[in-house]
């Protein structure tokens, strides 16, 4: 069976009404849930960088072996357009020095995987110029968690190297050992993919997927009132989380996929996005023991 991860922003209280917990009540919970590892939030108000020193860390790392649990990456949050503006900020070299930070957390907790992000793109830059700045940003920040042992695993989430063919590409020039994906079904859904277009997507990064995130969405019809034509305008789809199973992702397809890559690390569960029947702690725990119990009818690799 692959091993299943809680993210801890799944109980961070990062969107109005979401239920929070702290990062040691968090440990606990996720133990108590079922789950074998976490994935940890690298920011306030869970594993920020400020606020665990040395004896924080131990602590913590004593903690999860104690509840028996892993550590499945630290989610790092990085977007390396950021800035273009303004040049004479080297926030570049602040973000890499960031997931150098990441890097040497994830080691002393007993992981080795960082999760982090490309970049936006900004209407002040080029699509070229936005993606030589990921590309360098990646580039950089790979060399430094080199030192921790640490792999970062690029999640398709930001605008840029967000389509699967797009992250290979990323990934080849980016050209640093310790690089790989962290690719997710519920991204090239929303862009259309689906059936054999998603698996495709799956086999074209093969063995240099990483990590993975599961969650699953609804898409809810919007439309605007215009009065003076007694009529509405289309506006996009609003997305909304669901239990695992209930929405439009096809991870019969997507699962299928990565057993053939093959694929071998933590499968992760994330709450990070308003739940369909709001955000009380009887609600998130309703989802999160829902993906324990749904998980294991996909067989592994």
């Amino acid at each position: 069976m692959w091993k299943l991860a809680l993210h801890s922003v799944s109980y961070a209280g990062v969107w109005p009404g979401q239920a929070a917990l702290s990062l040691e009540r968090f440990v606990d919970h996720a133990a108590d849930l079922g789950y074998g590892g976490v994935m940890l939030m690298a920011k306030r108000g869970h594993a920020s960088l400020l606020d665990l020193g040395k004896d924080e860390r131990c602590s913590l790392r004593d903690h999860l072996q104690r509840r028996g649990l892993a550590l499945a990456g630290i989610a790092g949050y990085t977007d390396f357009t950021a800035g273009a503006d303004h040049p004479d900020i080297p926030l570049l070299e602040m973000q890499a020095l960031y997931v150098r930070e990441c890097a040497r957390l994830a080691q002393e907790l007993g992981g080795s995987v960082v999760r982090i992000f490309t970049g936006y793109e900004r209407p002040e830059l080029s699509t070229g110029q936005n993606w030589a700045r990921c590309v360098q940003g990646v580039k950089e920040s790979a060399r430094q968690a080199a030192e921790f042992g640490v792999t970062l695993a690029v999640q398709n989430h930001h605008d840029v190297a967000v389509d699967a063919a797009a992250l290979c590409d990323f990934l080849s020039e980016v050209d640093e050992p310790n690089v790989g994906a962290g690719y997710d079904a519920w991204a090239p859904t929303l862009q259309g993919l689906d059936g054999e277009q998603l698996s495709a997507a799956v086999r074209a990064l093969g063995p240099a997927i990483v990590q993975t995130i599961v969650a699953d969405y609804v898409r809810r019809p919007r439309f605007r009132y215009m009065p003076g034509l007694t009529n509405y305008r289309p506006e996009p789809d609003e997305v909304r989380a669901v239990p695992v199973g209930e929405g439009i992702i096809d991870y019969g397809t997507f699962f299928a996929a990565l057993r053939e890559v093959p694929f071998d690390g933590f499968v992760t569960y994330e709450m990070c996005s308003p739940l369909r029947s709001g955000g009380s702690m009887e609600n998130l725990d309703r989802y999160a023991r829902r993906f324990v119990e749904w998980m294991p009818t996909f067989p592994s690799a």
